[in-house]
Formats: C-alpha cells, structure tokens, sequence
C-alpha cells in the first residue's frame, strides 16, 4: 500500500501539502497507512490507538494501549515505510474527540526503525506477498502539533479543540470520506480482472476440442457445448454492465462536490462489494472452465484467485458494506416518510411512481424488453426496502435499540443491498446502450443487456421468495438464459477482444496453446 497521497491531500492543509506531497510523490519519504488494527478493521470508530495532546510541549503523544490496538495488515510497514498515517482516539484534557489522522515518522533515512515503535512482519499470505504488510506499536511517540491532519479539525497551541462541524458523527464521516478512493479502485480493479479471466477462459474455449456428438465426428469446441455457453457467457454479460457500472463510478469520484460525497459512499460501498464477489465467482468458472490447464500458474486465471480474494475484506467487508448500504436507504425511507417528501437520489426517485405491475404470463420478446427489466428491479428493491424498514421499527416496538434492530435484519439488509446494487448496474447498462445508435452493436448490446438482467433474476431467489414473479414466469426467465446464451456465441471472441487486452496480460491457452497454427485458424 501507500502513504495515501489522497489523505494527505483531502484530510491535511497547506502546510501538509507543501510539506508532504512532493516528498511522497518523489519517493523521498516511504509511507504507508495505519488505520486497521488487530481487534478493529471495518469498525474504524472503535479502534483503540490514543493519541493525547501535551500543551506543555505542543506535541501529540502516540500509544498503542493494548495488544488488540496494534497496527494490523499496514501495507509496506513491514520492510520499507519510514512514515505513516496513522488513525487514533484524539483524546484533549481528557476528552475524547474521536478518530482523527496523524503523521508520524516510523523510520530514519537508513532504514532504522525510531525509538519507541516497534514493527513485525504479518507472515506470508495467500496472496499479494509482494506487500510487506507489517504491525505497529506505538509506545508513547511524539509528533509535532502540526502533523494532526487537520482540514476537518484542529488543536491550537493551547490545546482548544478546533471544528466547524459540531456534530460528531458528521465530523467523523468527514474524515473518512476522502478514503473513498480505496474502493473506487478495488471495484474498477475487479472488472480488469474479470476481464482478463474471462478473455483467456473464452479464447481457450473457441480452440479446446473435446468429444464428438457423432461417431467418427470431428470433437467439437468447447464453447459450442450449451453447458459451457452457460458457465461463461452470463459472466461476460455481467462483466460488461459492471463495467459500465465501473465507469460510472470512476467519472462520480472525479466530479464529486460536497453534495455528492454520500451518494458516492453509498455506491461507491454497493460496487465495491458486488464487483469483488462478481470477480472471484468469474475467476473461479474460469479456473474450472479452462480444466487442468487453468491449474497451470503461468495461464494466471489460479493465481489472480489468490491475489483478489482478499478484495472482498480489504476497505470494507463486503457483508457488512450491504448493510451500510440498507441503512442509508432505510435512512432515505424514514425522511420521505416522515417529511411526506418524495424520494431524490441514490436512484431511489421510482418510489414515487406507481408500483411497477407484472404481466401474468411473460413472452420471450417482453423478458428481453428493458422497461419491464428496470421494472422488475424496481419492483425487488421497493418491496426490500418496505419489508426492511418495516422489520427494523418491529424490532424497536419490541424494545430493541436501533442498531440492533439493524442487526437482528441483517437478511433483508444483505438482499436489499443486492437489489440496490443490481439495479444501478442494470440502469447504468440501459444509459450507455441508449447512446450508441440502432445497427448490430446496439442489437449486441441488447443480448448482454437481457442476458445480465435475466442471469440476475435467475439468480436471486427473492423473486420466487416474495411473489415478484409467478413460479411460470421465474421459469420463463429461466428458459431465456441458455437462449441467449446462443444468440451471444457468435459474438464471444469480438466481445473479449473488444476489452483491449495487451496480449503480454493474456496466457498462452488465449493463442496457440496447441501447436504452431495461427491461432484464429482453429476458430
């Protein structure tokens, strides 16, 4: 990892930026980011370390109070950091102010560790070994009283605590809101990979022969069996609409304001987890899909497996990302309630419109239609919300506080989540489609569109679970999938090859793995 020239930026001033930033981007200074501990990842606000101010000296004092309060999985502390930002309790006459972001000093220019840190190595990892994640324990370090990052708070010289928001938990999402960025790039950096899985897995099918339907037939390849159509074609529909869906949030995060940061925490988590769950299933199908040759690790499709997983828990559990993302919803739902105001934002404006209506027996033609697609997951989420909200305020009329009435919900929490998610993927696919003009790209496009949007249906029993479709219609659903799954063969080596990836990123099963033919002449 890295000093998080970001937080540096976003959460310090001025006078942190002149000092800091050219040193980080020269390589001057080696940095690296100590937020996680060993008893607190995803619960920043209960992690342990403390920081005090000493008016006495201006200094800031940093310790580490308990075993569970080390720094934990702190990317490139272990061999190379020589400073971190560090995140901690800031206590001030006994006070505390909450988690607030420190730069500290954790090596010399030599490589010496400073006194009263000490640093361990986490030991090897199923992956990503080339980050020397590293532990760190603060005993009662000094910092000068400028190295508190303080564009959202400050201490004067005094020791008078300095903050134009009063409210502690907005002062505390404050601070964590510029760390954004970690996510928008775990999600994008997800759909890379589905894409480079995805192109190998899907070139290694159209040369890989195997059996014969007749006898004494030629074998037959093996994307022209309708199971391995199956296995690989509906992740690459899903790989195309997370990927606008990935864009999307790339271009949020570029042009945030203020205003936006919500709803780009909000997204930002949904996509996040759905694209890094979406990604180890792909590779996973691809690993299979390519046989003992997947096993194989120069073919790359077994070893991203055990680079990404960790994708999933890094910068947020994914399970626990679902249920922010409820809570912010049943946020939303509350306020509308309460305000009689109709909903704006996070794409939740359909609640104000009549509730989407489900014909009785579905055709072939209206399941590919995408207003009835929307529709059904506009249907999916409202109802999710509803039951969501409606459990949570069973559960406080029962005595629960609100945060274990959030907790009891979890279920319906996680498919809300989903929902939510599912459906920004799916409107985000429907805008960019809606740019590109009639002719055989948009008929394409069409195919990866109904192909997603089925696949997810398919896939998510609460369709069945809360009467959204008939037991005929899930069925009719279910019959699309392998059709379309054909109509999108033709176009399976254009659509891999339509991803732009350099061939040095492939493996040698995506050409001529066989012999010494070209490789399109076994088409």
């Amino acid at each position: 990892m890295d000093f998080r020239g970001g937080a540096v930026k976003f959460l310090g001033t001025k006078r942190h930026h002149d000092k800091w930033l050219n040193s980080t981007e020269n390589y001057d200074i080696k940095g690296c980011f100590a937020m996680s501990e060993l008893g607190h990842g995803s619960n920043v606000r209960g992690i342990e370390t403390v920081t005090t101010y000493d008016s006495n000296t201006g200094e800031f004092v940093i310790n580490t109070p308990c075993e569970s309060g080390q720094k934990y999985w702190i990317g490139g502390a272990a061999n190379h950091a020589t400073h971190t930002i560090v995140f901690s309790q800031l206590y001030i006459n006994g006070s505390n102010q909450g988690v607030h972001a420190f730069i500290a000093q954790i090596r010399d220019s030599d490589g010496n560790i400073c006194p009263n840190i000490r640093i361990a190595d986490c030991g090897h990892k199923i992956g990503l070994n080339g980050v020397d994640n590293g532990r760190i324990w603060f005993d009662n370090v000094r910092i000068p009283r400028e190295n508190l990052l303080n564009s959202v708070a400050d201490v004067s010289p005094s020791g008078e605590y300095l903050s134009a928001i009063k409210n502690a938990d907005q002062r505390f999402a404050a601070f964590l809101a510029p760390l954004t960025s970690g996510r928008v790039t775990i999600a994008v950096s997800a759909v890379y990979i589905s894409k480079i899985s995805l192109a190998i897995a899907i070139r290694y099918a159209l040369t890989r022969r195997a059996f014969s339907i007749t006898p004494n037939g030629p074998e037959v390849l093996l994307l022209d069996y309708p199971s391995h159509q199956r296995r690989l074609l509906p992740l690459l529909a899903k790989v195309y609409a997370m990927s606008f869906a990935a864009n999307e949030l790339k271009m949020m995060y570029v042009n945030r304001t203020p205003k936006s940061n919500k709803a780009i925490h909000i997204v930002s988590s949904a996509y996040k987890a759905t694209l890094t769950w979406n990604n180890m299933r792909t590779l996973q199908e691809c690993r299979e899909a390519c046989g003992g040759q997947g096993v194989k690790s120069e073919n790359r499709v077994g070893n991203f497996m055990g680079e990404f997983d960790v994708h999933s828990t890094f910068e947020g559990d994914n399970n626990v990302l679902m249920q922010q993302i409820s809570k912010a919803l049943f946020a939303e739902y509350v306020a509308s309630q309460k305000k009689k105001k109709p909903f704006s934002g996070l794409g939740l404006e359909h609640m104000n419109k009549p509730l989407p209506v489900i014909p009785s027996q579905l055709t072939s033609s209206y399941i590919r239609n995408s207003e009835f697609q929307i529709d059904l997951f506009h249907l999916r989420e409202r109802d999710l919300l509803r039951r969501f909200a409606e459990e949570v305020s069973e559960y406080q009329s029962r005595g629960e506080s609100k945060e274990s009435a959030f907790i009891l919900s979890y279920q319906l929490a996680e498919e809300l989540g989903r929902a939510f998610s599912e459906r920004a993927i799916l409107k985000t696919f429907m805008e960019a489609e809606s740019t590109v003009p009639a002719g055989s790209l948009k008929n394409v496009l069409g195919l990866l569109r109904s192909l997603y949007a089925v696949i997810c249906v398919d896939e998510d029993s609460a369709f069945l679970r809360y009467g959204y479709l008939s037991t005929e219609n899930a069925s009719a659903v279910r019959k699309e999938v392998p059709k379309l799954c054909a109509e999108l063969r033709p176009h399976a080596l254009a659509l891999v090859s339509s991803f732009g990836i350099p061939d040095a990123f492939l493996s040698p099963i995506a050409y001529n793995w066989v012999d010494s033919n070209s490789w399109s002449s076994q088409l």
